[in-house]
């Protein structure tokens, strides 16, 4: 009967993504640099729906025949162009290595005032690092969440100090009402945060462990900077003036801001 055909038709098919809508918003977020995780983070507060980022991964992949190892579908778009990685094929779960994160003893997002969340003011910023190759020093990305001002900062080695001194080299000149506070994740480079409120007057806060949207406006900027300097990008070969000009370009581009 005509239940059982479609049955048989669409076996071993799995409908990623329930409707339009879904499909849609995911498809416009990832197209404005959003991860996944961003995604999935957010999009029960837009759509008032809930998925995983893993659904995503899925519904990214299904774009293209045998999971990404054939070619792309009909009538389908290749988004894996928009994923950090750009990775051809899903690596299968528990296959990635796992990067170790020391827990800070500093503020946890959770406590940061609602005055930030709702980007009412200028002067709250979020931190990161864009990894060079071979485990060699990268750069520190400061990004300020309402306007999006990006300072991209060459670091001298994979210290926490180092962290410190290019936050605080780039941000000393600002005026102390744009100076409110910095988000960081938990990773080894800023854990001298205690040094960075003495020598900046911001208040520090710390996103929860392997919580990427919890800095989206971060991750965001992190994904424009990979444009220019995609992965396995020898950060000691590239110049202070190359790194000055990027920055600058990312300043003049409009981008999507993430929560």
């Amino acid at each position: 009967n005509a239940k059982a055909l479609l049955k048989r038709k669409s076996r071993g098919r799995i409908e990623r993504l329930k409707n339009e809508r879904l499909r849609k918003y995911v498809i416009v977020h990832l197209k404005l640099r959003w991860s996944p995780e961003q995604i999935a983070g957010r999009i029960h507060l837009d759509l008032n729906e809930r998925i995983s980022h893993e659904a995503i991964y899925q519904f990214i992949y299904a774009q293209i025949h045998r999971n990404g190892w054939g070619l792309l579908r009909s009538n389908c778009e290749d988004l894996r162009l928009y994923l950090r990685r750009r990775k051809k094929r899903r690596t299968p779960k528990g296959m990635r290595r796992c990067q170790k994160m020391s827990v800070s003893q500093g503020l946890s997002i959770d406590l940061r005032p609602q005055i930030v969340n709702d980007r009412m003011r200028v002067g709250d910023w979020e931190s990161d690092t864009v990894e060079s190759c071979d485990h060699k020093p990268g750069i520190n990305t400061f990004v300020e969440r309402k306007t999006g001002l990006v300072f991209l900062t060459k670091l001298r080695d994979k210290t926490s100090e180092a962290t410190v001194l290019a936050i605080e080299s780039r941000i000393r000149d600002l005026p102390d009402n744009v100076k409110q506070t910095a988000t960081f994740d938990n990773g080894p480079e800023n854990q001298r945060w205690q040094e960075i409120e003495k020598r900046t007057n911001l208040k520090c806060f710390f996103a929860h462990i392997y919580h990427s949207w919890e800095r989206g406006t971060n991750e965001n900027t992190n994904g424009l900077a990979r444009d220019f300097f995609p992965k396995k990008t020898d950060f000691t070969k590239i110049s202070n003036e190359k790194i000055q000009q990027v920055e600058d370009l990312i300043n003049n581009r409009r981008f999507g801001i993430a929560a």
